[in-house]
């Protein structure tokens, strides 16, 4: 496991993001912080999603309240970052892919990071030649880039 560049390491995060799912990763802001709101949940293409949390009794055991933990389609933990204030999935976004003219927004400062063996770079999955598990005929791609199931008539 490696630390976004130039964000501080702190253990907690750490420790959430070694849980590698997202069901025992929240059990674990449970038991540790007391629990959590679910603010938002938000998926970018097939195989990224991102679940924004107010954690309840976050110091002195994290740096901010604010957590978003970056999964893949299967739930497996890619990323957590911490916040002193509620994200927004645009800046978010923004600040990964900023070549991207879709994505727009001022990310507030990250507090600290921790990344696991599943991370790799999300804009990967923005370009128009993305991996998808769905027939050309019944995707649609996604704001931002990605691809999202067609919607029905």
């Amino acid at each position: 496991m490696s630390d976004c560049p130039s964000t501080t390491n702190f253990p907690t995060v750490t420790e959430l993001a070694n849980q590698r799912v997202l069901g025992a990763l929240l059990d674990q802001v449970r038991r540790d912080c007391g629990g959590y709101d679910l603010l938002r949940h938000h998926q970018q293409g097939e195989f990224h999603h991102d679940v924004f949390v107010r954690v309840h009794s976050a110091t002195p055991r994290l740096p901010g309240e604010y957590l978003v933990i970056s999964t893949n389609c299967n739930g497996g933990v890619k990323e957590v970052l911490c916040f002193g204030q509620a994200v927004d999935p645009d800046a978010l976004w923004h600040s990964r892919c900023p070549s991207s003219v879709e994505f727009s927004g001022d990310l507030p400062p990250i507090l600290a990071a921790a990344q696991t063996e599943h991370w790799f770079d999300p804009c990967e999955l923005l370009t128009a030649d993305a991996r998808s598990e769905l027939c050309a005929e019944f995707r649609a791609r996604q704001a931002g880039g990605g691809w999202c199931k067609k919607p029905e008539l």
